[in-house]
């Protein structure tokens, strides 16, 4: 299904997630922040999001425990940037889908 975010229309699923990696960009990661409650977006929320990408581009799964060791971020570092959720949030935001473990 389509969505315009930030001004731009993108393919998401039933559940908001970006279906289409290449249509992201930083406005709509900023965007769909802001719609779960997060932002603005810092330096260590960006080192997150790229680190995702770069993650989820090369075929990686992706958990909370792998984010915990990978030294972008501390476990308790997730948490406090991305709560309620923070894997499945920040691969929102990121534009990549949902890992398999979030329900």
């Amino acid at each position: 299904m389509k969505k315009t975010i930030a001004g731009t229309e993108v393919d998401v699923n039933d559940e908001g997630y970006l279906t289409d990696m290449s249509q992201w960009n930083e406005a709509i990661a900023a965007a769909i922040a802001a719609e779960e409650g997060i932002g603005p977006l810092t330096d260590a929320h960006n080192k997150v999001i790229n680190y995702l990408r770069q993650q989820q581009a090369a075929g990686a799964a992706l958990t909370i425990r792998s984010m915990g060791k990978s030294g972008i971020v501390t476990t308790k570092e997730l948490y406090d940037l991305f709560p309620g959720g923070p894997l499945k949030k920040s691969s929102k935001i990121a534009g990549i889908p949902k890992p398999v473990g979030c329900i």
